[in-house]
């Protein structure tokens, strides 16, 4: 049995809660995903400022504060943190372990191959049209705008890392659930078509990827009886070399680990329970055995898989225009009708002046945010309802003009308004996503490993 916990869920999650993983109890190996599809567009941005840029540098302070724990523990720590720059990133984490005083003491592993920017040309020129999966549309529609194109690997290159004595493993994109898949095929020598292992060890990973999210957070099932939330546990997987495995956390920890929970995680971003495509294989949801083995622990079996498939899939980002979002707030007496009263003046003014907008977008935080239609009309005595309106397009200028025109209705609009304390709305740049798919056999992963 090895012990595989996930400390974080993305860019962004708690800084303690690797710390307190490796610090709480017993592990073999730490996860750590930091990478969502807008990430990588970030990600891109920042290399092309500084070529030493371009990873998570959250994932450094995980090593500067945890590199005794990781060391004299002997946990391996498995991330994605490498982002478009892996190799830079490896370089940093040398650094840090140097300055640390633990230099020289640990192997570090890189997987790269899945950036393909520099060669969407080639593909194009090969017939590989890398066409949108939700449009069918050819990339050659949005070429000239595409700033990413990372294709998302699978778990035997971390596996290979890790069996040549890598004990810091640093990927670019892949499957967030490769993140455990890789220790499980290493400790366990799965083969590639052992696809019923394969999908329990996906299946795992999957359920640990959102960090605690499967312990008690954002959990709709009684959720106000979860304990100590302040305090909460992040996931541990015990996984067994049958596929079979238990979801728990650390004793003393907050959240909650049980049935409901861990189901809820199972429906995050899945399509069709039965064929949950990954680059390792296509696990069945539908197969999947819950039972609350005790306080804390679900054990999980009887999962089944088929075949991988003979491609990958490709995430590409690409500019799509400009956009800007503000908010007024408006207080009782009428505050809905006040809010409302403001967006068709704006709306009316944006006209006048002749700005041409792609898409305006407006809802009513307090009444329809959330539900939209369906929520009805409110009571004539809501205290507070805030206007967010949010314009975008291509025209900067335009979306600018936008920005300078909606403070102003603070004086010359409907009264009691406020939430003005941020100023002008700010003016970003929109990075859409193209997802597409490519043949297996003209990408491939590079492991390197080497002392840090």
């Amino acid at each position: 049995m090895i012990r595989i916990a996930n400390g974080s869920a993305f860019w962004g999650d708690s800084s303690e809660a690797p710390l307190q993983l490796l610090r709480g109890g017993p592990l073999d190996y730490l996860t750590l995903d930091y990478l969502a599809e807008i990430t990588m567009s970030i990600l891109q941005k920042l290399r092309a400022r500084d070529p030493r840029a371009g990873f998570a540098h959250d994932f450094l302070g995980v090593i500067k504060r945890g590199a005794k724990d990781i060391v004299e523990l002997g946990v391996k720590v498995v991330t994605n943190a490498g982002g478009i720059n892996p190799q830079a990133c490896a370089d940093a984490v040398s650094a840090v372990l140097q300055a640390t005083g633990y230099g020289g003491r640990l192997k570090i592993g890189v997987v790269t191959g899945d950036d393909i920017l520099p060669r969407l040309g080639e593909f194009l020129d090969r017939g590989i049209e890398l066409k949108n999966l939700d449009t069918g549309e050819p990339l050659t529609k949005i070429w000239s705008q595409v700033q990413s194109a990372n294709v998302y690997f699978g778990a035997f290159p971390i596996a290979e890392a890790l069996c040549r004595g890598a004990a810091i493993v640093i990927t670019g994109r892949c499957n967030d659930a490769a993140l455990a898949l890789g220790p499980m095929i290493k400790e366990f020598n799965w083969k590639a078509d052992d696809w019923d292992l394969l999908s329990a060890g996906t299946v795992a990973g999957h359920i640990i990827e959102c960090g605690a999210q499967c312990t008690g957070g954002n959990c709709q099932a009684d959720w106000e009886s979860i304990p100590d939330m302040a305090g909460i546990g992040y996931p541990i997987i015990e996984a067994e070399a049958d596929g079979t495995f238990v979801v728990t956390k650390h004793a003393g920890t907050g959240g909650r680990v049980d049935v409901p929970s861990v189901t809820e995680q199972l429906l995050y971003e899945i399509g069709d329970p039965r064929c949950y495509v990954t680059p390792d294989g296509i696990a069945d949801f539908t197969t999947i055995q819950l039972a609350q083995q005790g306080p804390d622990r679900v054990h999980v079996s009887e999962i089944k898989g088929r075949a991988a498939t003979d491609s990958y899939k490709v995430s590409i980002s690409y500019s799509a225009g400009f956009k800007a979002v503000g908010t007024l707030v408006y207080a009782w007496p009428d505050a809905y009708k006040k809010a409302k009263a403001a967006d068709r003046i704006l709306r009316e003014r944006f006209d006048r002046l002749g700005l041409k907008f792609d898409a305006i977008h407006s809802d009513f935080v307090g009444v329809n945010a959330t539900h939209g239609n369906m929520a009805g009309e409110p009571s004539p005595d809501i205290a507070e309802v805030g206007l967010r309106i949010a314009v975008r397009g291509n025209d900067k200028n335009a979306v600018d003009r936008f920005s300078k025109e909606l403070i102003p209705i603070a004086l010359n609009g409907p009264p009691a308004v406020t939430g003005l304390g941020q100023g002008r709305p700010k003016v970003e740049e929109i990075v859409a996503y193209w997802p597409a798919l490519i043949p297996k056999d003209v990408v491939a992963p590079q492991v390197e490993v080497r002392s840090a």
